[in-house]
């Protein structure tokens, strides 16, 4: 029966990425039991951290294109601005320099902002649009930020790890994560998607994202939860050092 995976199906042979998919490696498949939690526990353990960037505590939030990490960075600053802390949503399609920009997006990061942030600077970016295909307005961070929130592919890479309080990965299918991206990028961009998910694999298992995660949730769950204030988790270890590698 020919595979529905879209990193998969094909004719054998023809691609050395057609034999290894995503949903069968230990990079993204884990037989944990999935549980709800609620977010404003995390952001308890969080705010028991020390801050490692000034006086800001820095979330990030990785895990494949189209698994779901903009809404749970929404849903988490949310319930941090309900208990009155100062936050941030930081997007990392905002830094990456188009399709093949990543590595420099998390570069513009950790120089950029995570660096200043640490020393007392406000960090500066400026965004990257992507239908102009070049570098556009400048955004600053401000040093008086109590949650700074990071979301994107890249954004727990180890160079970051000194400076986080929290690391959060999110998973769901290959076939979830394209159809998600399809319907919001269009079919034109289907080539360009693949072609990330094929990089992104070979980033991840190079960074070790998913196995350094502090917490690890179910992109399309269906367990029953409350999608405002709860979170599916498939993994949780708050024990490990967050600056740890």
């Amino acid at each position: 029966m020919e595979s529905t995976d879209p990193l998969t199906k094909g004719t054998p042979g023809t691609d050395p990425l057609k034999h290894d998919s995503l949903t069968n490696d230990p990079l993204t498949h884990d037989p944990l039991t999935n549980g709800p939690l609620a977010i404003d526990k995390l952001l308890d353990h969080v705010q028991e951290t020390p801050a490692r960037l000034g006086r800001t505590r820095l979330i990030s939030v990785d895990g494949p294109a189209g698994s779901g990490k903009t809404t749970l960075a929404d849903r988490i600053a949310a319930r941090a601005e309900a208990r009155g802390l100062h936050t941030l949503v930081l997007h990392m399609d905002d830094l990456y320099e188009g399709w093949d920009g990543a590595v420099r997006g998390f570069g513009l990061l950790r120089d950029h902002v995570l660096k200043r942030l640490a020393d007392g600077r406000e960090g500066r970016y400026r965004r990257y649009d992507w239908h102009l295909g070049s570098y556009a307005e400048l955004h600053v961070v401000p040093v008086t930020l109590d949650l700074l929130i990071v979301e994107g592919v890249t954004s727990t890479d180890r160079d970051a790890d000194p400076y986080q309080s929290l690391r959060i990965w999110i998973e769901t299918s290959n076939e979830v994560r394209l159809d998600r991206g399809i319907e919001r990028d269009g079919e034109a961009l289907r080539d360009h998607w693949l072609e990330w998910m094929r990089w992104e694999r070979d980033h991840f298992a190079t960074e070790n994202n998913r196995q350094r995660a502090h917490v690890m949730v179910d992109g399309d769950p269906t367990l029953p939860h409350s999608t405002e204030t709860e979170l599916v988790t498939k993994s949780v270890n708050l024990t490990q050092d967050s600056a740890a590698s």
